[in-house]
């Protein structure tokens, strides 16, 4: 399983802060902190300063993560002029540190955005993350979100860009709203992982406990029922003991950790008495 580290987000308040008043030391202990991630997600967008701030914002914030952390960068923006900056910026730090940036997130079925996300992801050759939507928003059922996978791999190859280097995300929605979204996001997964074996696939863990009490019991949960529907990849807070616990077991379980070697080391660790 891989994990995504979400932690460098600027939606959090103490982010979007740290960014503003580039508090570096904040942000580098928080990077260093996601030592149980493989990669890091870093977004500087939150919707209150102009393109041009925002792309200053990500290079320096990849800038002064790579000093601390060897983690692969996932560049994630809604706006495509500031994943490019990050993709430029990651590409100028790949000669002198062990750094890269390995992921954009993200692209969906909407022509504009397939249109200005596909070129970048085959220029700088990175993986995307590819949200099972389109214009209309998030389709209520797993076939209308298919519909929408169909668009973005269609979309996606005429850059010659590979199913392998897709990962779909089915969504998720909170369950507190509607009863119904964990079956839907299953289901979308079993034949995202039927439809596409190629690609990967990928999930925004918190969505589904939102609004609810008691959140991490919920999403630890839910992460269970994915890996056993086969998901590749997950976005979470690697802060989280349970989480990373719950991922160690699901591997194990699932006859992917060989000879229950991850599973024992991260009992030695001590990861199962937090």
């Amino acid at each position: 399983m891989l994990i995504i580290g979400e932690n460098i987000n600027s939606t959090n308040k103490r982010v979007a802060e740290a960014i503003s008043t580039r508090n570096s030391s904040f942000l580098q202990e928080l990077a260093s902190a996601q030592a149980a991630a493989d990669y890091l997600d870093v977004n500087v967008g939150g919707g209150k300063g102009s393109t041009e701030q925002e792309i200053l914002d990500m290079k320096w914030l990849i800038d002064i993560i790579c000093e601390v952390s060897d983690k692969p960068i996932v560049v994630d923006s809604a706006n495509p002029k500031v994943i490019e900056a990050g993709l430029e910026q990651g590409m100028s730090l790949r000669a002198e540190r062990s750094n890269q940036v390995a992921m954009v997130n993200s692209v969906n079925a909407e022509k504009a955005r397939l249109e200005a996300i596909g070129p970048l992801v085959a220029n700088y050759q990175v993986d995307v993350i590819a949200l099972a939507m389109d214009d209309s928003g998030i389709p209520s059922r797993a076939e209308e979100r298919l519909v929408a996978c169909d668009t973005i791999l269609e979309g996606l190859s005429r850059y010659n860009i590979p199913a392998q280097r897709i990962y779909f995300d089915p969504l998720v929605l909170p369950i507190g709203v509607d009863t119904a979204q964990g079956q839907v996001t299953l289901r979308t997964l079993e034949q995202i992982k039927t439809k596409y074996p190629e690609a990967k696939t990928v999930v925004g863990l918190s969505n589904i406990s939102y609004g609810l009490p008691q959140r991490p019991i919920i999403n630890d949960a839910f992460l269970l029922l994915l890996m056993c529907a086969g998901l590749d990849s997950v976005i979470v807070n690697p802060l989280h003991s349970s989480t990373i616990s719950s991922i160690k077991l699901g591997d194990m379980l699932l006859g992917k950790d060989a000879h229950c070697k991850e599973y024992l080391r991260a009992y030695r660790s001590g990861l199962f008495n937090k």
